[in-house]
């Protein structure tokens, strides 16, 4: 069993405490890894690594182009290095090889695309209405920036938070889950080996109480980027709030996937299955809300129950495998919980609704793909999280009632819509109150395009061009080249 340092200013560090957290394999229940708990004191040397690096140093005065050659140097490590990042993560939370593989190999291209943004951010000369006065403006790093990660996709979530800002010229302490440290800190070999000067990136693991808090609170973090609940995204956006600090919040979802009845109906159905049961429904993004028009209804639903039914439950290392374990056991009881409060509200249970038990069930963590239909959008199986492979299956009648049903929901991250009328796909994109919108399509993301939530699924964007906007702050700089004795006590 190996363990695991904290990684501040370029070396491993023991916990100030001398505690370690067991980490565990979801699919055999066994502990292989430990990794450092983390204290107030622990958050505060990190910080004090990183403010040191943004302030003086090799990265202090590195130009913008150079940054850019770090990232892409690393995005080739990454590359390199895909099969065993991609294997950790499996063993860490429970992710199928069959997405992990491919997903660590793409996670580079993130890397790749902001250290080819670093050196194109450019001010602008304004065109001053005060003569003999030259104004214009200049972008710059905001400083040390918190980032906090969920379980589920560490590596990518981390992607979509470092790699703008490191093009920036920020630092970094990276804060992983408690429950999924271990490729995190793997990761930071990569940048070690990148050629990042030390203290850039540093990683500090534990509790989010014992650790992330004092980080969240730390008067030299220049601003926090979160994924996770909303409820934890809402004490942070409180804490920030008393320092006047950004942040940008990554948070919850119950998204509306929508089949109208003139949808393609097998691939519905498979982006129906997809939008729920991939990643045992353990991603912020799920279509855990099913709405299918009335027309189709009972059609679909039967096909749903045959295709969700044949899934094959198991080792998540095996390319055959379709759903894989529950990450955590707190996750696993919560899940089981909704299984409870769905029937108690009225939902019928078609598929599933129970633990899985039967070949290839390891370490009693695994859930079966459970399908719920007669549900209306007020039961709290539609309102509220579950972040498992539970799906809520709503009838609908028309357009107008769709896009009802799909917006009364606190939450506003996805949204997906099935339909061969382009008319109808341009009005929904529109109507729909979410982040994303997918037509005839699930869970597509890229380092290209901008993602996060409306309403309490956050704020801020992650990826795309508005990334590194969100970690930079700007300053407009007047130069007189006319001077004169004006009057000081008037605004010139």
């Amino acid at each position: 069993m190996k363990t695991y340092e904290h990684y501040i200013s370029g070396a491993a560090i023991g916990p100030h405490s001398g505690a370690y957290l067991n980490t565990d394999n979801p699919y055999t229940g066994d502990i292989w890894a430990q990794v450092a708990r983390g204290t107030a004191e622990d958050a505060d040397r990190a910080v004090q690594a990183a403010k040191i690096a943004f302030e003086t140093g090799e990265w202090a005065e590195m130009r913008p182009t150079q940054r850019g050659k770090l990232l892409v140097r690393l995005a080739e490590l990454i590359e390199r290095d895909a099969r065993r990042l991609g294997e950790l993560e499996v063993r860490d939370n429970g992710k199928l090889i069959a997405e992990m593989s491919a997903q660590t190999k793409y996670l580079a291209e993130w890397y790749r695309y902001f250290g080819g943004m670093a050196d194109k951010v450019e001010g602008a000369v304004l065109p001053s209405d005060r003569p003999g006065v030259f104004n214009f403006t200049r972008h710059e790093p905001l400083g040390v920036i918190a980032m906090i990660t969920a379980w589920n996709s560490p590596l990518l979530l981390l992607a979509w938070k470092l790699a703008p800002a490191l093009a920036a010229g920020n630092t970094a302490v990276v804060k992983p889950s408690e429950y999924t440290s271990v490729s995190t800190l793997e990761f930071m070999g990569l940048v070690k080996e990148a050629g990042f000067p030390d203290g850039v990136v540093n990683c500090i693991t534990g509790y989010g109480a014992e650790v992330g808090q004092p980080l969240v609170d730390h008067p030299d973090v220049a601003k926090v980027a979160f994924t996770g609940s909303d409820m934890a995204g809402q004490r942070i956006y409180e804490s920030a709030a008393k320092k006047i600090m950004p942040v940008t919040l990554e948070l919850g979802g119950k998204s509306p996937n929508i089949v109208f009845e003139d949808a393609d109906f097998e691939a519905a159905v498979m982006g129906a299955i997809s939008g729920i049961f991939a990643a045992t429904g353990q991603t912020c993004i799920a279509g855990s809300r099913l709405l299918v028009q009335r027309s189709i209804h009972d059609r679909f639903v039967k096909r749903l129950i045959e295709v969700a039914g044949a899934a094959k439950i198991g080792d998540p290392m095996l390319m055959e495998t379709h759903v894989g374990p529950v990450t955590t056991q707190p996750q696993y009881e919560k899940i089981l919980h909704y299984m409870d409060v769905a029937r108690e509200d009225g939902a019928t249970c078609v598929l599933g609704g129970k633990p899985y038990t039967g070949a290839g069930a390891k370490g009693g963590r695994f859930v079966e793909p459970t399908i719920f239909a007669g549900v209306n959008n007020a039961m709290r199986i539609a309102q509220e999280e579950v972040f498992g492979p539970i799906l809520s299956v709503i009838p609908f009648e028309t357009e107008e009632e769709a896009v009802e049903i799909g917006n009364d929901i606190v939450f506003g991250l996805a949204a997906g819509v099935w339909t061969s009328d382009i008319g109808r796909a341009l009005r929904l994109s529109e109507k729909l109150r979410a982040g994303t919108v997918w037509v005839n399509t699930y869970r597509a993301v890229s380092f290209m395009s901008p993602f996060g939530g409306f309403k309490r699924s956050g704020q801020g964007r992650e990826s795309g061009q508005q990334a590194i906007k969100d970690f930079l702050q700007i300053k407009s700089v007047w130069i007189a080249h006319e001077t004169s004795a004006a009057n000081p006590f008037i605004m010139r």
